[in-house]
């Protein structure tokens, strides 16, 4: 497996846990690879007791990417605790865009990667 398979690995990982932390009966994952790019899509549900949770969900995964924090960090994805700031930053400095819906006891995402 490389680096990038295993990138993408930590990201979907990270969000399974973010999703478990806002007590998700449901979560979708699918990963498509195309040529220089991986897209990462994401539809779960949420308890709405955990809402405010997702408020700021665009503006991490949305924030500047760094390639250098990236190449030293990407290993610690899915280590902090599920939901933690520092781990949906992390996955913001691993993505080049992201696409979030959030409607009424649900979440879509598509994650957009070069690789």
């Amino acid at each position: 497996m490389t680096h990038e398979e295993k990138k993408t690995a930590k990201i979907v990982e990270e969000m399974t846990m973010f999703f478990f932390a806002l007590e998700a009966t449901y979560i979708d994952t699918r990963i498509e690879r195309r040529e220089g790019q991986v897209l990462i899509c994401v539809e779960a549900d949420y308890d709405p007791a955990h809402a405010d949770k997702l408020t700021h969900l665009e503006h991490y995964l949305n924030g500047q990417k760094n390639d250098g924090m990236e190449d030293i960090y990407w290993e610690l994805a899915g280590s902090g605790d599920p939901g933690e700031t520092s781990q949906l930053l992390l996955v913001g400095m691993m993505i080049d865009h992201a696409e979030i819906d959030v409607q009424d006891h649900c979440v879509k995402m598509r994650l957009h990667r070069r690789i």
